[in-house]
């Protein structure tokens, strides 16, 4: 984009002078008696009305030229402005527990909703980072693989639910199959998030053996243990329709922390919307993307323009005074 600056800028005030000069010329015009005498009203050239306008073209004229010598002076510039940016992005895999405990009302409306809701913010607030998602139960499936098209990566936070998989919580295989999809990854920050509810009680992979292979390929696992401390009510289907019972929120915390601490990452424990919001807020923290920005602009200068519209007016004050006005000798 292009834009005009002055060098000199604190020259551009002289500019008043160009309403002085108007002034005084007025005043000067009032001030004159001047008088001559002719014997006969018939010795008279007749004068055209427009005579009367264009005497003052070569005052004009100068004013011109003095406007454009100190916009010349003031030392106008164009210049232009471009930037390259250099994004160091991180590739972050979500993987989210869809076992039939998330449906427990400790969250509003549950926990399944109030996590898809909150990881979907998360994902928003990060729009230079490839992103997928991995959803478990008693067993793993891979919704999104990374993508910087977070459009798509919404569409299917939002269609998932619960009965996709089948039930469990294979909190081993759901974080093996989103390390699996960074292992190739060349971003310079490797990250899985999970967010469990419970106890791995599924799946053919231990969570140790997750956790170590994302030790060995320097994949960082922060661990969200989701449910109140506690009881929590949880929709159970009777022939009077859906009731709620409390039942024991159960995670195996020791596990989870252990997890997190193999791989760099950290455990945090998630009891309300609230706390889930600022977790997530804690991680994007965390885990900054690192965005570099050069801003380069070029100049050029423009005041010989100026000064040449000066010199033109000069030269018509001058052509029209001796070729246009008649002075009498």
């Amino acid at each position: 984009m292009w834009d005009i600056q002055f060098a000199n800028p604190a020259y551009l005030h002289l500019l008043w002078l160009i309403p002085l000069l108007i002034g005084w010329k007025i005043w000067r015009s009032r001030d004159r008696k001047t008088a001559i005498l002719y014997s006969s009203f018939a010795l008279l050239p007749k004068q055209k009305s427009i005579s009367v306008w264009t005497r003052h073209f070569p005052f004009a004229f100068r004013l011109l030229a003095i406007s454009f010598l100190i916009v010349a002076i003031a030392r106008p510039q164009s210049y232009s402005t471009s930037e390259t940016t250099t994004t160091e992005g991180i590739d972050i895999m979500l993987s989210l527990d869809v076992s039939g405990s998330m449906l427990a009302r400790d969250f509003n409306p549950d926990r399944i909703e109030a996590a898809k809701r909150i990881g979907i913010q998360f994902i928003s607030g990060r729009p230079t980072d490839r992103m997928g998602l991995v959803i478990f139960a008693g067993e793993a499936f891979t919704m999104c693989p990374l993508t910087l098209d977070h459009a798509t990566l919404i569409n299917q936070f939002n269609t998932v639910e619960m009965g996709m998989l089948e039930d469990g919580t294979a909190i081993g295989s759901g974080l093996a199959m989103a390390v699996n999809r960074l292992v190739n990854s060349d971003a310079v920050s490797r990250v899985v998030i999970l967010l469990t509810d419970g106890v791995n009680n599924s799946g053919e992979i231990a969570p140790y053996t997750a956790a170590e292979i994302a030790q060995t390929y320097g994949i960082r696992v922060y661990v969200v243990g989701i449910g109140s401390m506690g009881s929590a009510p949880y929709p159970v289907q009777t022939p009077f329709g859906i009731r709620y019972q409390q039942v024991e929120v159960q995670i195996d915390e020791p596990l989870m922390r252990k997890v997190a601490q193999m791989t760099g990452g950290e455990y945090f424990r998630a009891t309300d919307n609230k706390a889930l919001e600022e977790i997530y807020q804690k991680i994007d923290a965390l885990e900054k993307s690192k965005v570099n920005v050069n801003q380069y602009m070029h100049y050029s200068e423009e005041f010989f323009l100026w000064g040449v519209l000066s010199l033109v007016f000069v030269g018509l004050e001058i052509l029209y005074r001796a070729f246009v006005l008649r002075q009498l000798p």
